[in-house]
């Protein structure tokens, strides 16, 4: 009898209280990053590809509710709790900008040009803030509906993405006017809406329903009821023929994407799951939850009998065309070990 393979995640550790979003970066000519947002106040970036620690950044005071690199990983942003978003270095650490708030900022994003970044919260306003002039007063939105819990850039930063954690709906805001031009409804409020890697999807999570937009037309293409209330989903960015989500069972779905039929169901999470996040090149995918800890899971390859696929020490073999996205003589702050226990 052949005996079930079951799923063995990268645990990284580091967290001292709840994970509550993730972010990775796209390929860079060092590979990419992961940047992971804790209530335990100290965003952490990782080496995307293995999960191994690179930094913490420190200085906030409060709970981090959100966080995203910039295009080329050079920057870090956060927001928190402490009603401050903040810039960092992401080669040093080094706190760059601090954009102080009148309540807690839920939500932040850099623009596809690296220029601009955005943030929302419980202010119920989105302001974007101008990298090249960060002295400078942000320019505000036409004020938002409710509470703001997750914001987006897309269509080559000339729409905003916003939904609110009060109510149902995702909003989509002219860069140009600063005014709503349209409302994807959904009976809950969306904990997750994300803009898939090619442009053409938005995907969302609200209650126990995953749904997918057309990123341009703005019509439902595809909506799927969930096993549990999910907090979180993503589509895997290649192929788009597969999604995940996470929530409130503690565990991580992998669903087929035009069917919604689920393919696999990964255990190991101890806590409610906040989020789930592919890689850019969707060989894998992270998930961060209420237990504190990151889990990075392979998606297993089209077939159980694809064993080609492994290497010898276990790991996925490397195609051709991944050799680019592979990091050598890593040197982000290399001098600075962390040490767990």
């Amino acid at each position: 009898m052949e005996k079930k393979k079951v799923a063995v995640p990268l645990v990284c550790h580091g967290h001292s209280r709840p994970v509550v979003d993730l972010f990775y970066s796209p390929v860079t000519p060092d590979g990419y990053f992961l940047i992971s947002a804790s209530k335990d106040g100290n965003p952490m970036l990782r080496n995307g590809e293995t999960g191994d620690w690179i930094g913490t950044f420190q200085g906030h005071k409060g709970a981090v509710w959100s966080c995203c690199l910039d295009t080329n990983a050079l920057r870090a942003a956060s927001g928190s709790a402490d009603f401050s978003a903040k810039v960092w270095d992401a080669l040093t650490g080094d706190e760059l900008h601090s954009f102080e708030h009148k309540h807690i900022v839920r939500a932040c994003a850099f623009s596809e040009d690296t220029h601009l970044l955005l943030t929302g919260g419980v202010e119920k306003i989105l302001r974007v803030y101008d990298m090249n002039r960060p002295d400078a007063a942000p320019r505000e939105l036409d004020k938002a509906p409710g509470n703001v819990r997750t914001v987006a850039w897309l269509h080559s930063d000339q729409t905003i993405l916003s939904s609110c954690s009060d109510m149902g709906g995702v909003r989509l805001w002219d860069v140009r006017t600063g005014k709503i031009v349209q409302t994807l409804e959904t009976k809950a409020p969306v904990t997750c809406a994300e803009v898939s890697q090619d442009s053409r999807f938005i995907t969302t999570a609200d209650g126990s329903s995953v749904k997918f937009w057309d990123a341009n037309h703005f019509g439902l293409v595809k909506s799927y009821d969930m096993p549990c209330t999910v907090e979180s989903a993503s589509l895997e960015p290649k192929s788009g023929s597969k999604f995940i989500a996470g929530g409130e069972d503690m565990w991580i779905h992998v669903f087929d994407f035009f069917t919604g039929e689920e393919i696999t169901c990964n255990k190991g999470h101890h806590g409610p799951v906040h989020c789930v996040r592919f890689t850019p090149g969707g060989e894998s995918y992270a998930s961060g939850s209420e237990d504190g800890t990151i889990r990075i899971w392979q998606l297993s390859p089209p077939n159980a009998d694809d064993n080609e696929a492994v290497s010898a020490n276990g790991k996925p073999a490397v195609g051709v065309n991944e050799v680019a996205r592979k990091i050598e003589g890593f040197h982000i702050r290399k001098e600075e070990q962390q040490t767990e226990g």
